[in-house]
């Protein structure tokens, strides 16, 4: 064949990408279709021959209430700044409910997911974002709940509950940017599995889950703020029960170091991306 009439072969060169294009969050667009699939999926293998279904979502937090009332609320008098204390917990234990399972799915969904990885590419970051996604259905169903409650105490809405989607937005940001460390984290370490557990129950008594945030003494205030869940719990107190707002310098404390807890975990996955295929 002569060569100047021969077809020309296009030549592709692969090669690391560098800067915002290595992150490759426009991808993530590209592939929502597998995010669904992976959302759904893990729905219906989580509710799929249960004896109970949808009812443990309910009969779980009933009893946490039920433990906490009676021990936090009636034996040790715990406040409650005027609200049910059976509410007022309820309220703090909606958002930590739903973080707490994000983040135990999250850290270990690349290893559950190996034979995916190792088979088939697509952007690693839809595995630690579909695990944080699936856990809304509960709180969807916890939510239904905790409005019965609200309505049988006597408590009236507020329009300040028309912030609640953007509140649980911010909770969904904050359980993928932990997510993103432990998961990667876990593919290198596979004891952070076991640190899981602990970090959670950690991170209730941390945030305000069974106690107010007004009691934490004044010289701890900015320490205590550094956790985002606590202002984003009383966040979800004010929008729910008609409590205060939050004091604006200790929130800005808490959502900034959300952005950086979530930068840096995107960085760190996207970094250690590029071995999960030879390390899991």
């Amino acid at each position: 064949m002569d060569p100047a009439t021969s077809p020309v072969v296009p030549v592709i060169r692969i090669h690391p990408t560098r800067g915002m294009a290595s992150l490759g969050l426009k991808d993530l667009w590209v592939y929502r279709e597998l995010i669904y699939f992976l959302v759904w999926r893990d729905i219906k293998i989580r509710y799929k021959q249960t004896v109970v279904g949808a009812v443990w979502v309910l009969l779980q937090p009933l009893m946490t209430i039920a433990i906490f009332t009676v021990i936090f609320g009636i034996f040790a008098g715990i406040p409650s700044e005027g609200v049910p204390y059976t509410v007022y917990t309820f309220a703090g234990l909606l958002p930590f409910t739903y973080f707490a399972e994000s983040i135990n799915r999250g850290g270990t969904s690349l290893v559950g997911s190996a034979n995916l990885i190792s088979k088939v590419y697509f952007p690693r970051l839809i595995i630690p974002l579909s695990a944080v996604i699936t856990p809304i259905m509960d709180f969807i169903i916890t939510f239904a709940l905790l409005i019965g409650l609200i309505t049988w105490f006597g408590i009236k809405p507020t329009s300040a509950m028309l912030a609640l989607p953007l509140l649980l937005f911010f909770t969904i940001i904050w359980a993928l940017a932990a997510s993103l460390w432990f998961s990667a984290l876990n593919v290198r370490y596979r004891d952070v599995v076991y640190t899981l557990p602990f970090i959670t129950q950690v991170t209730m008594f941390a945030s305000p889950v069974i106690y107010p945030a007004s009691i934490i003494p004044g010289r701890w205030r900015l320490l205590y703020a550094i956790n985002p869940l606590a202002g984003l719990i009383d966040a979800f107190r004010w929008a729910l029960l008609g409590r205060p707002f939050p004091n604006l310098w200790l929130l800005a404390i808490s959502f900034f170091t959300l952005a950086v807890v979530l930068v840096g975990g995107v960085f760190y996955f996207k970094r250690m991306e590029r071995t999960f295929a030879d390390i899991i």
